[in-house]
Formats: C-alpha cells, sequence, structure tokens
C-alpha cells in the first residue's frame, strides 16, 4: 500500500504538493498557519481540505501499522504465505484487513475448535472437497468414537459441519459479499418495545431500506432502542444470501456437497448474520454519527462567523421568572458599566419598576440596542421590551439572541475568573450582551456542544466530535484574527501556536509590561518560542503598533517582501490602509503579477494575500455577511396567516431542515423541501446558521406550537 498514491488520487493532488502537505503536517505546523502562508508549498489548498487530508492519512497510517502488525503474528504462526501477504497489503479499509486475518486469529472455545479436539477435522477437510462418490455416513463411521464424545457418525458429521461452519464464517470473500448485500439490500426494521405513547411513536411499526435511511433516523432509532422503547431489527432476503454463499463453498450435487450446503446455512444463521447485523448497524450509526458531526461543524462555523455589531453600547437582557431578569449593560468594547435585576414577568410581574429602571439606563449609558436571551420567560419579556421601546425618548432595537450555552459559561472556570464579583446569572447577561457585539469572541468560553447548533450531539463519538468542532473553532479564529492588546485569554488560546497555558502568559505579559507595540514582543512571552512565534505572528494584530504591518495577516517572515512590494510602485509603510494603496491591485496586473512575485521573493499567492491585507489592514472579513435582525416590535403566533412574506435568523439546521427565528418566540421550519425548487441533498447547500432569509408562512398549529415555513415565494411574487 502507498499512501501517498491513494492520497493523490483522492485528493487530485500533484506529487510535490502532497509531500510539501505531509512534510508540514509531521513537521508539527497547524492548520491554519499551512493554509494561509504555504499555499505554494500546497497548491492553495484551503484549511477544509487540509483537515481531511489530515485525517485521511491518519487512518491510512493507522491500516498500514495494523498490517505490519498482523504480517509479524503470521510470521510468528508460521503462517504467512506470498499470496496472504499480497492480500494483507492490498487490503483498503480496517474491516478488509480483519477480515483477511480472522482465520488466523486466536478463538474462544467454539463448537468447531470443540470438535477438533475430538479429531474430526479430517472428516470435515474430506467433505469440503465434495468427491462425488462420497458417502458421508459411511465417512463419518470411522470417527465414532465413544470415549471421544462421538457416540454416532451423525455426532460426527455434525461436529464436521460445526468446522466447516467456522470456516465459512472466517471466509474473507464471504463476508465481503454479504456486508455488500446487507448494506445494498438489508431493511432495518423498527417496532414498538412499550405499549406507551413516546416520541418515537412513528418508528413503533417502521421499515426503511438501510441504502436510503438518512442520518437523523439512524441517529433517532438508534437513541429509542438505547431507551428502551424500540427493538430494531434488519431484514435481508435469505435467498439473496444463498445466492452469494452457495457459489462459493458448493462445487456440485453430490452427497457430500449436501453437508457443506447445510454448513452454509448454519454459518449464515448462527455465526454470519448476526456479526454482520451489528457490524452493519455500527456502519450505519458510524456514517450517520459522522454526517451530523459534519453539520454540526457547518452550524458551528456560521454561528461563529456571525457579524458583529460593532460601536453600540449594548443591554444584555437575560429573562427569568421567581429569580427576576437579569440586566447588564456594556460598552462599544464589551466592558461591563452596569450590572442590576427587574422583576416584570411573573410571579411579581413589577412592570412599571422594571420600565423606570431600563428608562434610566437607556439615558444615562446612551443604549442602543437590548439583546434578550431566548430561553425560559423570552416570550413575556420580548413582550415587554416591544411595549417599553415605544415609550423611548430615542430609537432603540432589540434582537432575541441564542442564550445557549451561557448558563454552562456563568458556571463555568473561566467565567469566575472574567468576574469573580459576579453572580452566576449576572455573568449570563453579560455574555448575551457581548454575543451580539461580537459572537466569535464570547462563543470560543464555551464548549462548542453547549452551543446548540447540532442534532444528537450527545450520541456522538466525544473524542471524533471534539476534535472537529475545535478544528472549526481553530479555523474561525484564525481567519477573522485577533487584536493581541484587547483578546482575552480564551480567544488567544484557539490562535495557531498558541494554547492556553501559553495565551494566559500573553495576557499576563501585556499587563506587567504594558501594550504590545511591535509582534517580535511575542518571543519575549513565556513558552512562546521560534516554532510558535512562526504559528501565531500572522494571525494576530497590533493597531496602532510600530510597525503597520503589525496590523495586518501579512506574516513578519514577508515584511521585507512587502516592503519591495511598496517601494516597487512608489508608495511607503504611511500609505497602508489609505485610498492612495486602492489602485495597488491593478498596478501589480498591469506589471505582472508573476513578475511582481518574483521581484518580491515571494509565489503569486502571498503576493495576492498581500496585497489585499495592505489595501485593508484589520478588516474583519465577518463584515461582509449580513447584518443580524434588529427588532422594534413583536408579532404573536396567532398574528401569523398563511401566506405571510417575513424576515428571519436560520438558529440551526439540521437533515431535514432548518428552523428560522421569525420574532414570535417560536422558530419556524422550512423543511428541505420547501427550500427550493431544484433537488438539494442537505440545507447547507442553500442556507446557513445565522443567515437572513425571507420565509412565507405554510402553515400555524398554535396548540403544538409549530410554524410551518417555505423559502419559496408564493406564484404571484416570482412573476
Amino acid at each position: 500500500m502507498d499512501i501517498t498514491d491513494i492520497l493523490k488520487k483522492e485528493f487530485h493532488l500533484r506529487a510535490d504538493h502532497l509531500d510539501n502537505i505531509i512534510s508540514l503536517l509531521d513537521a508539527g505546523n497547524t492548520i491554519p498557519f499551512i493554509a494561509r502562508y504555504r499555499k505554494e508549498q500546497t497548491g492553495s489548498c484551503d484549511d477544509q481540505v487540509l483537515r481531511e487530508l489530515a485525517d485521511r492519512l491518519d487512518y491510512l497510517r493507522g491500516l498500514e501499522k495494523r498490517a505490519q502488525a498482523i504480517l509479524a503474528s503470521l510470521k510468528e504462526q508460521d503462517k504467512l504465505t506470498e499470496e496472504l501477504e499480497q492480500q494483507i497489503l492490498a487490503a483498503d479499509t480496517l474491516s478488509r484487513l480483519e477480515d483477511i486475518y480472522r482465520p488466523y486469529k486466536q478463538k474462544r472455545r467454539t463448537r468447531a475448535t470443540m470438535a477438533k479436539e475430538k479429531g474430526l477435522e479430517p472428516l470435515a477437510e474430506q467433505l469440503r472437497k465434495q468427491v462425488q462418490s462420497d458417502i458421508p455416513e459411511q465417512l463419518a463411521a470411522a470417527f465414532v468414537d465413544e470415549e471421544k464424545g462421538v457416540p454416532t457418525a451423525d455426532d460426527a458429521l455434525a461436529g464436521a459441519r460445526d468446522i466447516l461452519a467456522e470456516q465459512v464464517s472466517d471466509s474473507a470473500a464471504a463476508r465481503d459479499r454479504l456486508r455488500r448485500l446487507f448494506l445494498d439490500s438489508g431493511v432495518l426494521c423498527t417496532v414498538a418495545a412499550t405499549e406507551d405513547d413516546s416520541v418515537y411513536r412513528m418508528y413503533y411499526d417502521y421499515s426503511e431500506p438501510v441504502k436510503n435511511m438518512p442520518s437523523h433516523r439512524i441517529l433517532a432509532i438508534d437513541r429509542g432502542e438505547k431507551d428502551g422503547l424500540l427493538k430494531i431489527t434488519l431484514q435481508v432476503p435469505p435467498q439473496a444470501a444463498e445466492r452469494l454463499l452457495y457459489p462459493l463453498f458448493v462445487k456440485n450435487e453430490s452427497a457430500s456437497a449436501a453437508q457443506v450446503r447445510l454448513a452454509v446455512d448454519d454459518a449464515y444463521d448462527r455465526l454470519l448474520f448476526p456479526s454482520l447485523e451489528r457490524e452493519v448497524r455500527a456502519q450505519l450509526t458510524a456514517r450517520a454519527a459522522e454526517q451530523a458531526i459534519q453539520v454540526f461543524g457547518v452550524n458551528l462555523q456560521s454561528l461563529l462567523m456571525s457579524p458583529p455589531v460593532k460601536g453600540k453600547v449594548v443591554l444584555g437582557f437575560d429573562p427569568a421568572y421567581r429569580t427576576g431578569c437579569k440586566l447588564a449593560v456594556v460598552d462599544e468594547n464589551g466592558r461591563v458599566l452596569y450590572t442590576g435585576v427587574v422583576y416584570p414577568t411573573p410571579p411579581q410581574n413589577r412592570k412599571e419598576e422594571a420600565a423606570g429602571t431600563i428608562r434610566k439606563l437607556v439615558e444615562q449609558y446612551r443604549i442602543d440596542l437590548i439583546a434578550i436571551g431566548n430561553g425560559t420567560a423570552s416570550k413575556e419579556s420580548e413582550i415587554f421590551i416591544a411595549g417599553l421601546l415605544k415609550t423611548l425618548p430615542r430609537r432603540v432595537q432589540y434582537a432575541m439572541v441564542n442564550e445557549a450555552g451561557a448558563s454552562v459559561y456563568s458556571a463555568s472556570k473561566l467565567g469566575a475568573q472574567e468576574f469573580p464579583d459576579f453572580d452566576v446569572s449576572l455573568r449570563s447577561a453579560v455574555s448575551i450582551a457581548r454575543r451580539l457585539q461580537d459572537p466569535l469572541a464570547e462563543l470560543v468560553k464555551i464548549d462548542p456542544k453547549s452551543i446548540g447548533v447540532g442534532q444528537y450531539q450527545h450520541d456522538m463519538p466525544e473524542k471524533r466530535l471534539n476534535e472537529t468542532l475545535d478544528g472549526v473553532v481553530e479555523d474561525c479564529v484564525n481567519r477573522v484574527g485577533a487584536d493581541l492588546n484587547t483578546a482575552s485569554p480564551a480567544l488567544l488560546s484557539h490562535i495557531a501556536g498558541l494554547g492556553p497555558a501559553t495565551a494566559k502568559n500573553v495576557v499576563a505579559y501585556r499587563e506587567e509590561n504594558g501594550a504590545f507595540t511591535g509582534k517580535e514582543q511575542l518571543k519575549k512571552v513565556a513558552g512562546i518560542g521560534p516554532k510558535a512565534f512562526e504559528q501565531c505572528a500572522g494571525f494576530v494584530r497590533i493597531p496602532g503598533g510600530r510597525s503597520p504591518f503589525d496590523n495586518t495577516a501579512v506574516h513578519p517572515e514577508s515584511y521585507e517582501a512587502a516592503q519591495r512590494l511598496l517601494t516597487l510602485f512608489g508608495f511607503t509603510e504611511k500609505d497602508i490602509g489609505t485610498n492612495a494603496l486602492s489602485a495597488l491591485p491593478s498596478l501589480i496586473r498591469a506589471k505582472g503579477e508573476a513578475t511582481v512575485a518574483q521581484h518580491c521573493g515571494v509565489g503569486v499567492p502571498t503576493l495576492t494575500d498581500m496585497a489585499a491585507e495592505l489595501c485593508k489592514p484589520g478588516r474583519d472579513i465577518r463584515d461582509d455577511a449580513p447584518a443580524p435582525v434588529l427588532r422594534d416590535d413583536i408579532l404573536d403566533m396567532k398574528d401569523l396567516k398563511e401566506g405571510m412574506q417575513l424576515r428571519g435568523t436560520v438558529r440551526n439546521a439540521v437533515d431535514f431542515g432548518v428552523f428560522v427565528d421569525i420574532g414570535v418566540h417560536q422558530d419556524g421550519l422550512v423543511h428541505i423541501s420547501q427550500m427550493t425548487d431544484r433537488y438539494i441533498k442537505h440545507p447547507s447547500e442553500v442556507v446557513k446558521v445565522g443567515d437572513v432569509v425571507t420565509v412565507y408562512v405554510l402553515g400555524v398549529d398554535v396548540a403544538k406550537k409549530r410554524i410551518s415555513l417555505t423559502m419559496k415565494p408564493p406564484k404571484e411574487k416570482r412573476q
């Protein structure tokens, strides 16, 4: 198995680019660094491709390591043949590799091993030859031995069939054929394991072909089985299995062949079917879990990359009933100016008092926006705030903010370190306000699994889920970058080359020595050596530092090249970020990108990135996304009418559709079939979490709190 050949074909990469990527990964470089600053070496592979390649590389190396271990075991057993070695080295999956090795693994005591102990293996071998003239009963008579536990010829034949059945079960070819049959023609059937009603009622008498089952249904029935409410079986046409197995083992119509046929049937019923049913179920679950993890990752990325609301003073409003609604005013930079509690909701209903408090806060702090958490008591809170806004002398708007995970952050060690003097509930109000101001900076403080943009995340393989979500967070943080003088330790810990410990050291250094004035100072921070500096330096920014380059994503290793670029066209560092430099891209094209790149000593991809950064230093790529929906009035579910047009924000995307916040306390569902007129496999092909979309009401069920929406305009609006 040549790993590089496999990766080259699968990822359609040039051999030199692939070799470079593997070398960069093996040297300990981070994915964000490779993707951004080694484009010439990688062929401009993006971070997603690099992560997929790194995962596949790990798998193939694990496969190769396992193959070598199996070869060593077979050599030790003196059972390794040239043909077997070729089969092992050619195996392209772990399951195929284990199928080949299966006959040679040490087994627990089985019916076949007991038959071998009785000396019946020669009889089994003779039956397997299926000689036309052989009479099985006569062959078996020679093996009758009371002392060995073989009192009759029938007992001898039964033992021989046990040996043959195990050989059939251990056949790599048989398992491979049946596995394909189960996946292509198997039907998963579910029945109720209880008489009680439950959320799994639709699966109380349900069946669906395995190959058609979407991941969310697989995960749903898995959970139903785990909860003891469903029984699940896999059904496969037995005739189809016979048609696959008999040609492998049955040679003719002799009497011995009839014994082999009985052994094949026994092997299928007793050994192969139960084993492969478990394996296929596990494969379905693994596939569904991987799909769900990928959806979770896409949703998380969209949420983290939601555009910030900059330059606004925000009042965070964390709704509650008995304990009151917590308030937190934060300034344009997220600094907390005020915290408090009001009681406009039941059971206190002190609305006038709460309204008076908020009016004073709006006037005192010049509040622009109110961020309302969407949890308990959010409906009453939104009604109260919407009514209050109409009485204010200046325009103030509000936004509903997904508060998932806010309580987790509030009670966390990080929350306690950030606000040691605050009550846990007041920290939640601060978090809600800051989520509106800068979603990325605030959400990185929370375990991604607590953010609530996935499905069945608690059923996922934890290690794989954490790896994927951590990768998403790392990519998002490094795409945006971080202000070295204001970023929190939580945000800095996700910068390439840094971690929780070095991030704390960075903050400690600036608190002790004052603000960073140049990126080179990072080398003085404990824990940041040459390698860590190389990885992180391009992703941090220093607005107002000694060098204008330090406020760009130009890596310090390319500062000289950037200076040569400016000088070539008569610019200086003072022109960085000014209108004068807006002509730079066209000047480069006119002179020839390759010529300019050669003059600067860099590749064309690096030149392109460098020019873009010099034109717009410190640009936030999130600013290009649609701004969050801000409201100043409220709707009720009862106000919704069929065909009504609304604007809303996509809160979550799952396999079967998206949930959209339209400002009525209950997210509406746009089924995948209602998203577009063309066929799509997944909602992510059309929208992502955080997108602002136009929807139309299809139906409303107030009793069940269900809203059906469509993104397809009515016919009269399409014309």
